[in-house]
C-alpha cells in the first residue's frame, strides 16, 4: 500500500473523514487479532507507521510503553493512546470503541456456545495452531521495540531494557515493579537533563 504523509493527506482529509478512518482502522484490526495485546500493536505499528505515515517509530514506541504501564487490556489502551495522539479525545473515544466492538461480540456469542465449544475437537486443535502464530507475531512485535531502543543509541536505555528482560524471565520480578523503577528512572534523567540545561 502507498504511504499516506501525516502533514499532507491527513491535513486533506475532513474531521469526519479522519474518525471514520480511524474507527474502521481500529476496528479491523481488532477483529482480526488473536494473541493479546502485543500483537495488536505490531499491526497498529504497520498501519499508522508504515502504511499511513500517521506516527512516527519513536511515538509508537513511547505509546506502547504507556499502554502497557496503565491498566486495563493493552490493546485497548493503545488504541486509545493511538487514537488521543492522532485527534485529542474525540479520536480516543473513537479508537475505543473500534477496539471493544470486536471482542465485546465475538465472547458474547462464545459465551451462549460455549459448552458446545470447549469439547470441540476441531476448535481445540485449530487454538493450539494459532498459539504458534501468535507467538511468532509476539516475538516480531518485540525484536521491532528492541531495536527501537538500540537506535535511540542510548547507553541507559538499553542497558535497562536487557536488565528489565533478565529481571523477568531470570529472576520472576513482577512487571510492575519493573514499570515503576524504569519510570523512576526516567523521571530522574528527565530532572538532571532540565538541571543541566538551566546550568548552561
Amino acid at each position: 500500500m502507498e504511504k499516506e504523509d501525516r502533514d499532507g493527506s491527513v491535513a486533506k482529509l475532513s474531521n469526519f473523514q479522519i474518525y471514520w478512518k480511524l474507527f474502521v482502522t481500529t476496528l479491523v484490526l481488532s477483529a482480526s487479532t488473536f494473541g493479546g495485546g502485543f500483537v495488536i500493536i505490531g499491526m497498529m505499528k504497520k498501519k499508522f507507521v508504515e502504511q499511513m505515515g500517521w506516527l512516527q517509530d519513536e511515538e509508537m514506541l513511547d505509546m506502547t510503553a504507556i499502554a502497557q504501564s496503565s491498566p486495563g487490556a493493552l490493546g485497548v489502551n493503545i488504541a486509545i493512546v493511538v487514537g488521543y495522539r492522532i485527534k485529542k479525545f474525540l479520536g480516543a473515544v473513537v479508537c475505543t470503541l473500534g477496539a471493544v466492538i470486536p471482542p465485546l461480540v465475538i465472547i458474547s456469542i462464545i459465551s451462549v456456545f460455549y459448552n458446545q465449544f470447549k469439547d470441540n475437537e476441531i476448535i481445540a486443535i485449530a487454538l493450539q495452531v494459532m498459539r504458534a502464530g501468535v507467538a511468532a507475531v509476539i516475538c516480531s512485535v518485540v525484536i521491532d521495540l528492541a531495536g527501537n531502543v538500540i537506535k535511540t543509541r542510548s547507553f541507559l536505555w538499553i542497558i535497562m531494557m536487557c536488565a528489565a528482560f533478565a529481571a523477568t524471565c531470570f529472576f520472576d520480578v513482577s512487571a510492575i515493579v519493573i514499570i515503576l523503577t524504569c519510570g523512576l528512572v526516567g523521571l530522574v534523567k528527565v530532572l538532571m537533563d532540565e538541571r543541566k540545561g538551566a546550568s548552561r
